[in-house]
């Protein structure tokens, strides 16, 4: 990787009409490449797996979001064919996962998953839609140990952590320069894994390490660890609910450095409740900006009023693989070797899966909080 930030050319999107392109595996004449075109069923559904009420919520919905449009833009165009969706609200929870996942197993008529969207409820939910052979894509999960556990239902509609952590450390080193950067996590699986990478990435330079805990508020013993540490940056690895107040109180206490974090702090609630302590944070994501897509990100805000969010597009991407397979006469268990030989361009990237379900094309950007929004500084090369 190169330590220079480059902005994104747009993808040529004029011939989405959200989705509508050359195929290999999305080739709805072909059955996934197998040969013999099949009848779609007129009664299946695809599910939605994530945090749509709670602390989490928001990344969830944005998810959701990108998801229902791609099942608009797939049922004006089978009006005699409908999909529809069968949404599983995990509160990104991991103890709740489990019973989630036989849910959606039981409903026979549930022919892939959206999701599930978070680290440790993917863990606690995979193997079981494996043992059942249920299709599962998850647009923002994002620990790279999930990839390393011989699900044959596993595939990953962007980069993991592997990729992000690095990213997160070079933009540090060599676009902030810091000279003593500290590092927290939040003891998740996705926050430590992340921030363990991130550590390992900086070596010697790190001048102090901390865990904090979901649903925490008094971060006052963090607070005096990094300023006695004399830190000029902070990684967080955790989620915005625990962000917000980590950097709010750091600013309180004069702390001057800067504030990074990654993908799961990337959620407006995050600017809105750490308020101006908020600004000139930067965050690092393999979501791709709303401008890559023009078309997609039109299409969103004349849907919801609002550009396109963190895995928004992603979100799209995976719902649509899933339909194009129901597309192609698809069922629960052909979906697998459908999403396998997948290659086709997305809203967000070349839609395409190695051997162990993890994408082809994975980019990473940074985003620095400024107006009150996440505004992209450009792709971490």
């Amino acid at each position: 990787m190169r330590s220079t930030l480059k902005l994104v050319v747009p993808f040529a999107v004029a011939a989405l009409a959200l989705g509508a392109c050359g195929t290999k595996g999305g080739d709805t004449s072909s059955a996934g490449g197998s040969g013999g075109a099949a009848k779609a069923a007129c009664d299946q559904k695809i599910g939605m797996f994530g945090a749509l009420t709670g602390p989490n919520a928001n990344l969830g919905i944005y998810i959701q979001n990108g998801v229902n449009l791609a099942l608009d833009d797939y049922n004006k165009k089978h009006a005699d064919c409908k999909v529809t969706l069968e949404n599983y609200d995990s509160q990104g929870d991991p103890t709740q996962a489990p019973a989630l996942a036989k849910k959606a197993i039981d409903d026979k008529k549930v022919v892939g998953i959206v999701g599930p969207a978070f680290s440790g409820e993917s863990k606690a939910a995979d193997p079981a839609f494996n043992e059942a052979g249920l299709v599962t894509i998850t647009p923002s999960a994002t620990n790279p140990k999930l990839a390393d556990n011989g699900w044959k239902t596993f595939f990953r509609a962007l980069g993991n952590d592997a990729t992000q952590g690095p990213a997160a450390s070079k933009y540090i080193k060599d676009t902030l320069k810091a000279a003593k950067p500290f590092v927290i996590d939040d003891a998740s699986e996705y926050g430590k894994g992340l921030a363990d990478i991130v550590r390992q990435d900086l070596g010697s330079a790190v001048v102090g390490n901390d865990t904090v805990q979901q649903k925490q508020t008094d971060f006052s013993a963090s607070v005096t660890k990094v300023k006695a540490s004399g830190a000029d940056a902070l990684f967080y690895g955790g989620y915005a609910p625990e962000a917000a107040p980590l950097v709010k109180q750091l600013r309180d206490a004069g702390w001057k450095g800067t504030f990074v974090a990654a993908d799961g702090v990337k959620d407006q609630s995050f600017i809105d409740n750490a308020g101006p302590a908020a600004v000139g944070a930067i965050v690092t994501c393999p979501c791709v900006p709303a401008d890559i897509a023009p078309a997609f990100a039109s299409a969103y805000k004349a849907k919801y009023n609002q550009d396109p969010n963190t895995y928004s597009g992603e979100g799209y991407d995976a719902a649509t693989i899933l339909l194009d397979g129901i597309a192609a006469g698809k069922d629960r268990s052909s979906m697998i070797d459908f999403v396998k030989s997948y290659d086709k361009k997305g809203v967000t990237k070349q839609l395409k899966f190695d051997a162990k379900g993890e994408s082809s094309d994975i980019k990473v950007f940074a985003y620095k909080v400024a107006d009150g929004k996440f505004t992209s500084v450009g792709e971490i090369k």
